[in-house]
């Protein structure tokens, strides 16, 4: 398996367990599980030169360090 698919099982495996966090109202964890996979996929974008993925997960990043700021904020 190439090392490209590997890293996308494994951002996979981050995102989906950080929706599933989310879900069960595990926070802020559930922000660092699905941060993590993001970062994955966008380096995975970024290899495979594939825009769309890249744009999506990409935009994603900012919106989870503001999560994660807003958190260490509001304690």
């Amino acid at each position: 398996m190439k090392s490209v698919e590997k890293l996308k099982w494994l951002g996979t495996f981050f995102v989906l367990s950080g929706i599933l966090l989310t879900n069960l109202n595990y926070y802020p964890m559930n922000i660092y599980l699905h941060g993590i996979g993001v970062i994955f996929w966008t380096l995975c974008g970024y290899l495979s030169k594939d825009k769309a993925i890249l744009t999506n997960f990409g935009f994603q990043i900012p919106i989870f360090v503001f999560g994660i700021i807003n958190f260490f904020l509001t304690k």
